[in-house]
Protein backbone atom coordinates (compact mmCIF):
# COMPACT_ATOMS: atom_id res chain seq x y z
CA UNK A 1 0.00 0.00 0.00
CA UNK A 2 1.70 3.42 -1.03
CA UNK A 3 1.20 5.70 1.58
CA UNK A 4 3.30 8.97 0.24
CA UNK A 5 3.89 9.61 -3.45
CA UNK A 6 5.68 12.63 -5.70
CA UNK A 7 7.45 13.16 -8.88
CA UNK A 8 10.72 11.80 -6.66
CA UNK A 9 9.99 9.04 -4.15
CA UNK A 10 7.72 7.29 -2.86
CA UNK A 11 6.83 4.93 0.64
CA UNK A 12 4.70 2.29 0.84
CA UNK A 13 4.12 -0.42 3.41
CA UNK A 14 5.26 -3.65 2.08
CA UNK A 15 3.34 -6.95 2.45
CA UNK A 16 5.03 -9.65 3.86
CA UNK A 17 5.82 -12.59 1.17
CA UNK A 18 6.63 -9.71 -1.69
CA UNK A 19 10.80 -9.64 -2.25
CA UNK A 20 11.87 -5.59 -1.25
CA UNK A 21 14.09 -5.70 -4.26
CA UNK A 22 12.07 -7.59 -7.43
CA UNK A 23 8.47 -7.78 -6.27
CA UNK A 24 7.87 -4.41 -5.24
CA UNK A 25 9.34 -2.60 -7.74
CA UNK A 26 8.00 -4.87 -10.01
CA UNK A 27 4.47 -4.33 -9.21
CA UNK A 28 5.04 -0.39 -9.04
CA UNK A 29 5.39 -0.93 -12.67
CA UNK A 30 2.43 -3.00 -13.68
CA UNK A 31 1.03 -0.37 -10.84
CA UNK A 32 2.03 2.82 -13.29
CA UNK A 33 1.45 0.81 -16.16
CA UNK A 34 5.10 1.40 -17.18
CA UNK A 35 7.11 -1.39 -17.70
CA UNK A 36 10.51 0.50 -18.12
CA UNK A 37 9.42 2.99 -15.13
CA UNK A 38 13.29 3.83 -12.79
CA UNK A 39 12.65 2.56 -9.26
CA UNK A 40 15.49 2.81 -7.28
CA UNK A 41 16.09 0.42 -4.61
CA UNK A 42 17.34 2.42 -1.38
CA UNK A 43 17.40 -0.11 1.19
CA UNK A 44 15.94 -4.18 2.02
CA UNK A 45 13.23 -6.33 3.87
CA UNK A 46 13.42 -10.04 4.26
CA UNK A 47 10.85 -10.85 1.92
CA UNK A 48 8.73 -12.73 5.08
CA UNK A 49 8.36 -8.92 6.58
CA UNK A 50 6.37 -6.72 6.16
CA UNK A 51 6.37 -2.67 6.82
CA UNK A 52 7.82 0.72 5.51
CA UNK A 53 10.02 1.25 2.84
CA UNK A 54 11.23 4.28 0.34
CA UNK A 55 11.67 3.73 -3.05
CA UNK A 56 13.48 6.09 -5.52
CA UNK A 57 12.08 7.28 -8.83
CA UNK A 58 15.27 9.16 -10.48
CA UNK A 59 18.75 7.73 -10.22
CA UNK A 60 19.44 11.22 -8.78
CA UNK A 61 17.12 10.54 -5.47
CA UNK A 62 18.52 7.33 -5.49
CA UNK A 63 21.63 8.73 -4.95
CA UNK A 64 20.87 10.93 -2.54
CA UNK A 65 19.20 9.07 -0.74
CA UNK A 66 21.80 6.40 -0.40
CA UNK A 67 23.81 8.81 0.86
CA UNK A 68 21.98 9.49 3.64
CA UNK A 69 22.22 5.80 4.39
CA UNK A 70 25.40 6.01 4.41
CA UNK A 71 25.89 9.21 6.77
CA UNK A 72 23.64 7.10 8.99
CA UNK A 73 25.80 4.02 9.08
CA UNK A 74 29.10 5.98 9.66
CA UNK A 75 26.96 8.45 12.75
CA UNK A 76 26.33 5.20 14.18
CA UNK A 77 29.64 3.26 13.99
CA UNK A 78 30.97 6.46 15.79
CA UNK A 79 28.52 6.03 18.56
CA UNK A 80 29.72 2.45 18.79
CA UNK A 81 33.22 2.75 18.68
CA UNK A 82 33.45 0.81 15.43
CA UNK A 83 34.73 3.46 13.28
CA UNK A 84 36.88 7.19 14.59
CA UNK A 85 35.13 9.99 14.64
CA UNK A 86 35.21 12.47 11.33
CA UNK A 87 34.30 15.73 11.43
CA UNK A 88 32.35 15.71 8.33
CA UNK A 89 29.87 13.13 10.09
CA UNK A 90 26.15 14.43 11.00
CA UNK A 91 25.46 15.24 14.54
CA UNK A 92 22.70 12.99 13.74
CA UNK A 93 21.43 9.82 11.60
CA UNK A 94 19.69 11.32 8.52
CA UNK A 95 18.27 8.48 7.35
CA UNK A 96 16.25 5.79 10.34
CA UNK A 97 14.92 2.59 10.14
CA UNK A 98 12.60 1.39 13.47
CA UNK A 99 11.40 -1.73 13.92
CA UNK A 100 9.04 -3.60 15.99
CA UNK A 101 9.00 -7.34 17.03
CA UNK A 102 6.93 -9.52 18.94
CA UNK A 103 9.58 -11.79 20.94
CA UNK A 104 8.91 -14.74 23.17
CA UNK A 105 9.39 -13.93 26.90
CA UNK A 106 9.70 -10.83 28.78
CA UNK A 107 13.06 -9.09 30.27
CA UNK A 108 15.74 -11.55 31.96
CA UNK A 109 19.43 -11.90 32.47
CA UNK A 110 20.18 -12.46 28.83
CA UNK A 111 17.47 -9.45 27.65
CA UNK A 112 17.41 -6.59 30.37
CA UNK A 113 14.20 -4.26 29.80
CA UNK A 114 16.18 -2.14 27.14
CA UNK A 115 19.91 -1.97 26.02
CA UNK A 116 22.32 -2.34 23.02
CA UNK A 117 23.05 -5.99 21.87
CA UNK A 118 26.54 -6.27 19.83
CA UNK A 119 27.11 -10.08 18.06
CA UNK A 120 29.56 -11.00 15.48
CA UNK A 121 27.66 -12.98 12.96
CA UNK A 122 28.55 -15.03 10.35
CA UNK A 123 26.02 -16.10 6.93
CA UNK A 124 26.00 -19.12 5.48
CA UNK A 125 25.36 -18.97 2.38
CA UNK A 126 24.84 -23.16 2.07
CA UNK A 127 22.68 -23.51 4.52
CA UNK A 128 20.68 -20.07 4.41
CA UNK A 129 21.16 -19.05 7.49
CA UNK A 130 22.82 -16.70 9.92
CA UNK A 131 25.21 -17.40 13.14
CA UNK A 132 26.61 -15.92 16.20
CA UNK A 133 29.93 -16.28 17.00
CA UNK A 134 32.75 -15.21 19.09
CA UNK A 135 35.44 -14.09 17.48
CA UNK A 136 36.20 -12.10 14.13
CA UNK A 137 36.90 -13.70 11.12
CA UNK A 138 36.61 -13.82 7.33
CA UNK A 139 32.90 -13.88 6.94
CA UNK A 140 31.94 -12.65 9.74
CA UNK A 141 30.19 -9.25 10.33
CA UNK A 142 30.19 -7.09 13.50
CA UNK A 143 25.79 -6.49 14.20
CA UNK A 144 24.57 -3.74 16.76
CA UNK A 145 21.10 -2.86 17.42
CA UNK A 146 19.58 -0.76 20.33
CA UNK A 147 16.37 -1.80 21.90
CA UNK A 148 13.45 -1.33 24.72
CA UNK A 149 10.97 -3.54 25.69
CA UNK A 150 7.30 -1.04 25.70
CA UNK A 151 5.13 -4.59 26.45
CA UNK A 152 4.77 -7.66 27.98
CA UNK A 153 1.91 -10.21 28.00
CA UNK A 154 0.51 -10.51 31.54
CA UNK A 155 1.51 -14.47 31.57
CA UNK A 156 5.14 -13.19 30.34
CA UNK A 157 4.77 -15.65 27.55
CA UNK A 158 6.00 -12.36 24.90
CA UNK A 159 6.45 -9.09 24.66
CA UNK A 160 6.85 -6.07 22.09
CA UNK A 161 10.41 -4.74 21.24
CA UNK A 162 11.08 -0.83 19.36
CA UNK A 163 14.20 -1.49 17.91
CA UNK A 164 16.27 0.78 15.93
CA UNK A 165 19.10 -0.62 13.13
CA UNK A 166 22.51 0.68 13.92
CA UNK A 167 24.26 -2.24 11.46
CA UNK A 168 22.31 -3.98 8.41
CA UNK A 169 23.18 -7.18 8.57
CA UNK A 170 20.72 -10.49 7.48
CA UNK A 171 18.41 -11.51 9.25
CA UNK A 172 19.95 -9.62 12.06
CA UNK A 173 17.07 -8.76 14.06
CA UNK A 174 15.69 -12.13 14.40
CA UNK A 175 19.25 -13.74 14.74
CA UNK A 176 20.23 -11.29 17.90
CA UNK A 177 17.06 -12.18 19.83
CA UNK A 178 17.30 -15.57 18.90
CA UNK A 179 20.67 -16.33 20.53
CA UNK A 180 19.70 -14.97 23.74
CA UNK A 181 16.25 -17.30 24.11
CA UNK A 182 13.91 -14.75 22.34
CA UNK A 183 13.38 -15.40 19.16
CA UNK A 184 10.71 -13.65 17.16
CA UNK A 185 6.99 -15.30 17.02
CA UNK A 186 6.44 -17.05 13.71
CA UNK A 187 10.28 -17.25 13.23
CA UNK A 188 10.56 -20.99 12.87
CA UNK A 189 14.41 -20.96 11.22
CA UNK A 190 15.26 -19.48 14.19
CA UNK A 191 13.63 -21.00 17.17
CA UNK A 192 10.08 -20.03 17.69
CA UNK A 193 7.81 -22.98 18.45
CA UNK A 194 4.80 -20.47 17.17
CA UNK A 195 3.15 -20.96 13.51
CA UNK A 196 2.78 -18.94 11.32
CA UNK A 197 4.14 -15.34 9.33
CA UNK A 198 7.48 -13.66 11.14
CA UNK A 199 6.33 -11.44 13.83
CA UNK A 200 8.51 -8.22 12.55
CA UNK A 201 7.95 -5.16 11.28
CA UNK A 202 9.56 -1.71 10.02
CA UNK A 203 7.55 0.48 12.07
CA UNK A 204 9.21 3.68 11.70
CA UNK A 205 11.13 5.21 8.54
CA UNK A 206 12.74 9.19 8.61
CA UNK A 207 14.99 10.76 6.04
CA UNK A 208 15.47 13.96 4.76
CA UNK A 209 13.57 14.73 1.19
CA UNK A 210 16.56 14.94 -1.05
CA UNK A 211 14.60 17.57 -3.54
CA UNK A 212 12.63 20.10 -0.60
CA UNK A 213 15.16 19.48 2.34
CA UNK A 214 11.87 18.84 3.93
CA UNK A 215 12.33 15.65 7.51
CA UNK A 216 9.94 12.90 6.26
CA UNK A 217 8.65 10.43 8.88
CA UNK A 218 6.19 7.72 8.37
CA UNK A 219 4.82 5.18 11.45
CA UNK A 220 2.48 2.34 11.15
CA UNK A 221 0.31 0.93 13.93
CA UNK A 222 0.75 -2.45 15.43
CA UNK A 223 0.05 -5.01 13.04
CA UNK A 224 -3.77 -6.52 13.80
CA UNK A 225 -2.97 -9.85 13.75
CA UNK A 226 -0.37 -9.22 16.80
CA UNK A 227 -1.74 -9.63 20.45
CA UNK A 228 -3.70 -6.63 21.52
CA UNK A 229 -2.43 -6.55 25.20
CA UNK A 230 -0.99 -3.44 26.49
CA UNK A 231 -0.29 -2.04 23.08
CA UNK A 232 -0.88 1.21 22.27
CA UNK A 233 -1.83 1.79 18.60
CA UNK A 234 0.12 4.47 16.86
CA UNK A 235 -2.32 6.12 14.65
CA UNK A 236 -0.53 9.30 14.15
CA UNK A 237 0.67 7.28 9.85
CA UNK A 238 1.85 10.12 7.88
CA UNK A 239 4.76 12.84 7.17
CA UNK A 240 5.98 15.73 9.49
CA UNK A 241 8.22 18.29 8.93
Amino acid sequence: MILYEDTALLVLDKPAGLSSEDGVPAALRKLWGRPDAYVGVIHRLDTGVSGLMVYAKTPQVAAALSRQVTQSQQVYAEQDGRAEPDAGTPDAPPFVKQYRALIAGGPDEKLPAEGVLRDYLFKDSRKGRVFPVSRPRKGVKEAVLEYRISASAPDGSASLADITLHTGRTHQIRVQFASRRHPLWGDGKYGSRIKGDIALQSARLRFIHPDTGKGMDFRLPVPGTWPAWGIRQENDNGTTV
